[in-house]
């Protein structure tokens, strides 16, 4: 092949051509399968009959019917960039170093996923075409629970939902910590991307102790105290002895994560959830501001989800009973819809969590403060019923809810693509960011539904991009218009802390050319053939 990569060759072949490069088997726009760029076919062939041997028949998966559940992704993709040539599903970690001795062997490139439900960033899609799934669903099992310490060691197919019915059905005093769509996602995978929640225990990666990580060669790496013989603390002490692994195998290619260690929120005594509704698009900076010491003292000890009118709205509602033109949802038509749905321009989520002690004497604190820049604090009293504070209440319990799907339903044939810059928390920052994202989206014509996600002193601002990913049209402009926000916005140094498959590259670049290198050194060492997931996160 040329210099040029799969990804440029196809950009170059155009959004109506058909790219047959060196192991394709047909155009991408056809939807068929996309071979790996340097395999031949008959090697792929050859490669995919000794996965059977295996992992059995019926768990290879490569041709054009049994595939398709695995091209499916809510982001714009019109070149058939991020298309796979199939899956194979292994069920035990030595399955899973068997398939990596045949991707070394031929050199088949693999897309390691734990439930593939990765939304807004790309699903099971690989960050390039001609990749094989590593479907790590069927390793589902949960290995150990310890109910005195609170610690769980699991499998990458373990989904929110299956931990949580195991919690419940053995009545165990613990609260799981979800992402928004908790019950068919992977602990693990959400962990690796680090993900966030809404309970104290938000961090997941921070939470998380102790990883198995099967490297490309077929080693298997235990990290921190596992790799100790007759240990007892794997999934009590993160640290261990010596160079703190675990954070190499987050984010990266450099090896298959088979199990993680999690620790989980003691149930509380109380819990009492709140929310803050602001009238104004402007009042963001006054409640990031009110919320940061908080953070830092902990006096709100979950992470604070300040939620847009439109993010919210969109959960249950199709952008045609709001506003059927096909210019942007105009702010005032916006703030009357959602004053009728019980809503503010902001809905600023948070909870209090102890002894009836603790809750009232730091509750009216926290009221005095956020009363101050002018919005209304709520409870359940006042709220009881409303769908939007009932799902948050919910996720700030680390209970179970698929809500925020609505959000790919949004516009005609459904599609979403997010973007998650990271700022100080401050008010400044939020003040701008929201500008310049309602300027760029505008621009594209595309309505802004943003969150932000306040932390101890960092805020992510959770941009969800929505869009008919039936209309080639509008898929060609959500492209373009994401591709401006992830570089105006790093122009400005806020970078976004994850990404989806499709702009993994461009966010990249804006880390440094050394961080890079750094990571290309890294990846040459552990995976010399380049076999696990290649360009994961710009990583080749």
């Amino acid at each position: 092949m040329s210099g040029l990569s799969r990804r440029d060759m196809l950009r170059s072949a155009g959004a109506g051509g058909a790219l047959l490069a060196s192991g394709a088997v047909a155009s991408p726009l056809g939807g068929t399968r996309m071979l790996p760029p340097e395999l031949p076919r008959d090697r792929f062939a050859a490669a995919v009959g000794e996965l059977r041997a295996i992992v059995g028949e019926e768990w290879v998966f490569a041709d054009e019917a049994t595939t398709i559940s695995y091209k499916k992704s809510f982001i714009p993709d019109l070149r058939g960039e991020h298309v796979p040539s199939g899956a194979v599903a292994p069920r035990s970690v030595d399955e899973v170093q068997a398939i990596l001795k045949v991707a070394n062997t031929y050199k088949l490139p693999l897309w390691p996923v734990s439930t593939g439900h990765n939304m807004g960033y790309g699903m099971a899609t690989p960050a390039s075409s001609g990749q094989m799934i590593l479907d790590l669903k069927r390793m589902n099992r949960i290995l150990e629970f310890d109910a005195d310490l609170g610690t769980v060691l699991v499998e990458p197919g373990v989904t929110y939902q299956q931990l949580n019915d195991y919690i419940e059905e053995n009545d165990l005093p613990f609260w799981l910590d979800v992402p928004t769509v908790g019950p068919i996602v992977s602990l693990v995978g959400n962990t690796l991307e680090r993900g966030v929640g809404y309970t104290p225990y938000g961090d997941h990666f921070f939470m998380q102790c102790g990883m198995e990580v099967c490297l490309a060669d077929g080693t298997l790496l235990k990290t921190g105290m596992g790799s100790v013989r007759n240990s007892n603390t794997w999934q009590a002490f993160k640290w261990g002895y010596g160079p703190y692994l675990d954070g190499i195998f987050t984010q990266s290619n450099f090896g298959v994560v088979t199990k993680l260690g999690m620790w989980l929120m003691p149930r509380p005594p109380v819990y009492k959830p709140f929310v803050v509704r602001s009238a104004n698009l402007e009042d963001v900076a006054k409640v990031t501001d009110a919320i940061r010491p908080f953070r830092m003292n902990n006096l709100i000890p979950n992470g604070v989800l300040m939620m847009g009118a439109l993010y919210q709205l969109a959960m249950f509602h199709r952008r045609h009973e709001i506003w059927e033109e096909d210019t942007p949802i105009p702010d005032e038509v916006l703030k009357a819809f959602a004053a009728k749905n019980g809503l503010g321009m902001w809905n600023t989520y948070f909870a209090l969590y102890g002894t009836e002690e603790i809750i009232a004497a730091t509750e009216p604190i926290l009221r005095s403060a956020f009363a101050a820049t002018g919005g209304e604090v709520l409870t359940e009293a006042e709220m009881a019923g409303n769908p939007w504070f009932e799902h948050h209440r919910t996720l700030m319990r680390g209970g179970m809810t698929l809500e925020e799907i609505g959000l790919v339903r949004w516009r005609g044939a459904g599609g979403a693509v997010a973007f998650a810059p990271v700022a100080p928390a401050k008010g400044a920052e939020t003040f701008g960011q929201t500008a310049l994202a309602k300027e760029i989206m505008e621009k594209w014509g595309f309505d802004y539904a943003p969150a932000y996600a306040v932390g101890g002193r960092e805020l992510h601002h959770i941009i969800f991009l929505m869009f008919d990913k039936g209309s080639d049209e509008e898929s060609a402009r959500a492209e373009q218009c994401m591709e401006e926000m992830v570089t105006r916005f790093g122009e400005k140094g806020w970078c976004a802390y994850r990404s989806s498959v499709s702009t993994m590259d461009l966010v990249a670049q804006q880390y440094g050319a050394e961080n890079r290198d750094v990571n290309a050194r890294l990846k040459q060492a552990l995976d010399p053939n380049h076999i696990i997931a290649p360009g994961k996160q710009g990583i080749a």
